[in-house]
């Protein structure tokens, strides 16, 4: 019987000049990592592309920093913000 790992649940944040590809970028970059996205939010706001995922990196292939990275190399290439924290640090610093 396989052992489930406790949920890691980190929020990734993406900013930038909405362009098509920019979810299925992260969505592979998310499953060859084997990271569970669990929730995802995305607006459009004039042209300016915002997202937020929830992603649980219990189960990642690789580990935190070549998570970001990675994230950073998509950033790069698609001249977005991309950021990714842990969910309680994320709640602490967006609290109202």
């Amino acid at each position: 019987m396989t052992q489930e790992r406790p949920s890691q649940i980190c929020i990734v944040t993406v900013t930038g000049v909405d362009k098509v590809g920019i979810v299925a970028k992260l969505a592979t970059v998310m499953a060859r990592a084997n990271i569970n996205i669990v929730d995802i939010n995305q607006k459009i706001l004039e042209d300016t592309f915002v997202m937020t995922m929830a992603v649980d990196i219990a189960g990642a292939k690789i580990g935190m920093d070549k998570i970001k990275a990675s994230l950073d190399a998509v950033g790069s290439q698609m001249a977005l913000k991309i950021t990714i924290q842990d969910e309680n640090i994320f709640k602490a610093m967006h609290r109202v």
